[in-house]
């Protein structure tokens, strides 16, 4: 969700050097005969993972397993959506909420691979100089309009009585909210963690709501595009395994889970510590069955229709979207929120199951 002000930009390359030994073909016409798929990732402490899966090898080695190349981009968050849905990458790291907004609303059928995080807690409400919620009445709120902060924001006034029409919304990019916050003239924000921690730092800052009073409702996925999980069902197996494999990794308690958590600190411009307090405010499901549970409960169409009616209210499912049902959600069990004949995001668990089960 996060962009940092550091930029990584690491590729994967296939390649089965063995291969190009015993057969005489150079690396280059291997690779050429291997299909290859994008994705692209921001900076967010559940998504550190992805990285490290490329820098560690875990992500070749599913990728070779299904004789395939990954290349990982790392961008700024709201344009790598953009170019996901622009059909620039096949697989891209969004909110649940983004995945909606974006993708869908656009007219892109998208599936959510893998849902790899709720934020409980990474996302705050921020007053400077008072210290109840119910003070942000009357003020502006610095936050990235139409986000998952906005809609984080419409809840925390909620649980005390306000709406939005009680304070103003001032957009403000997720990398300039930090300097925002510095200046005399800003005294309320919405924002996500690394910055959040970044601004709770500074004096006089206090902390009023937080997404941990929502949980669930802030989701982290790694979004497929449909038509390319159903032509090409390989890819979804690869990211599934690497993820899987590259977060039991980093849950071991031991030398190599703590290089590993360190690593991924390091590439999201903060040290261990941080990092790991980060990882306090993130409900991470580190097994597939944890996931497969979340992913497949009852729970999932509630928090969706809630997403959805903010989304439609703020004219995000499109231009001149009807109604709130325009566009159809499939869940794990194949019930449909909205339009069933507009099915634009889905909760596919097949791939999971496999996952569950040893068979990837």
């Amino acid at each position: 969700m996060s962009v940092n002000r550091r930029t990584f930009s690491r590729f994967v390359l296939g390649g089965l050097a063995a291969a190009a030994l015993s057969t005489g073909l150079t690396g280059q016409a291997l690779a050429a005969e291997k299909k290859t798929y994008n994705m692209a990732w921001s900076i967010y402490a559940g998504w550190m993972p992805w990285p490290y899966a490329q820098s560690s090898g875990i992500l070749k080695k599913w990728a070779d397993k299904y004789n395939i190349v990954i290349n990982l981009k790392q961008m700024d968050y709201i344009e790598s959506i953009n170019q996901f849905t622009a059909g620039k990458f096949d697989a891209c790291l969004m909110t649940n909420m983004d995945a909606l907004t974006i993708p869908a609303a656009g007219g892109v059928d998208t599936t959510a691979l893998i849902v790899g995080d709720y934020s409980n807690g990474n996302d705050g409400l921020i007053l400077k100089g008072k210290t109840a919620l119910k003070d942000i009445k009357g003020q502006k709120i610095n936050l990235v309009e139409y986000s998952v902060s906005h809609y984080f924001l419409a809840r925390a006034l909620a649980s005390v009585g306000l709406a939005e029409k009680d304070v103003k919304v001032v957009n403000t990019s997720d990398a300039d909210i930090v300097a925002a916050w510095k200046t005399p003239g800003v005294t309320a924000a919405a924002a996500w963690n690394p910055q959040l921690a970044d601004i709770r730092k500074q004096p006089g800052t206090t902390l009023v709501f937080d997404s941990s009073k929502i949980p669930g409702e802030i989701q982290d996925i790694a979004a497929i595009r449909t038509d390319v999980l159903k032509k090409s069902p390989e890819l979804a197996k690869a990211l599934t395994g690497a993820w899987f494999e590259t977060l039991k990794v980093m849950a071991a308690q031991d030398a190599k889970g703590k290089a590993a958590r360190a690593e991924m600190a390091k590439l999201s411009g903060t040290d261990l510590p941080g990092y790991e307090a980060q990882l306090k405010t993130t409900k991470l499901f580190y097994t597939p069955a944890e996931t497969l549970s979340f992913t497949a409960s009852p729970q999932m169409v509630t928090i969706t229709d809630s997403v959805r009616k903010f989304s439609f209210a703020h004219g995000l499912l499109g231009q001149g979207a009807p109604n709130v049902d325009v566009i159809g959600i499939q869940f794990a069990d194949g019930k449909v929120l909205g339009n069933a004949k507009n099915v634009k995001l889905r909760y596919d668990t097949s791939i999971l199951k496999m996952a569950v089960e040893g068979k990837l």
